[in-house]
């Protein structure tokens, strides 16, 4: 940050008064510019019948990661709810209809300044197609996932606790709700064909 986004003065880094870490702090009007992790929200869209479950995933068309397959997610808008933010990003780049469930997984993922959540959400119909961030949506069962191809450390995390949830259920139990901190980076994006 150059620039007071209330006075367009330069900023400065310091740590406020009271404070404990540096912050941008306009010498000209006292601003402080706090800047918090993004949330980037999504779900696991799931479609069983005749007791095949399938998860509907979306092949990326952008940056970063652009080809590689994910969970639908992005980042939450402001004045909406999570749950919200979850049924938007699955209908924008997947044009899914879901019926959204619990919250999943909560994982922090400090090194990129992000907090992913995703909720469990069943298809209502079959009635999708990729969205403008998408270059295809399409159903996999746990075996036909891509695994070496997910985007990101926290699709890959998500997906195998809900595929481990998956046996607790055939035992009885039930869907559990995951927090973790992912401290691994992606891997390198493969060499173009």
């Amino acid at each position: 940050m150059k620039f007071c986004s209330e006075c367009a003065h330069p900023v400065a880094l310091a740590i406020p008064e009271g404070d404990n870490r540096p912050r941008y702090v306009c010498p000209h009007c006292n601003t402080i510019h706090y800047q918090n992790p993004k949330m980037v929200i999504g779900s696991i869209p799931v479609w069983e019948q005749d007791g095949k479950v399938q998860v509907l995933l979306c092949r990326r068309a952008i940056e970063p990661r652009y080809g590689y397959w994910t969970l639908p997610a992005g980042f939450m808008e402001n004045e909406e709810t999570t749950g919200q933010a979850a049924v938007r990003e699955t209908e924008e780049e997947a044009g899914a209809n879901v019926e959204l469930g619990k919250l999943f997984t909560l994982l922090n993922v400090a090194h990129v300044h992000q907090v992913h959540m995703f909720y469990l959400a069943r298809l209502l119909d079959l009635d999708f197609e990729p969205g403008i961030e998408s270059l295809e949506a399409k159903l996999f069962t746990e075996a036909e996932i891509p695994w070496d191809e997910l985007a990101f450390p926290t699709i890959r995390t998500t997906l195998e606790l809900f595929f481990a949830d998956r046996i607790k259920l055939r035992e009885g139990g039930s869907y559990g709700f995951h927090s973790r901190d992912i401290n691994r980076p992606m891997l390198a994006p493969r060499e173009p064909d």
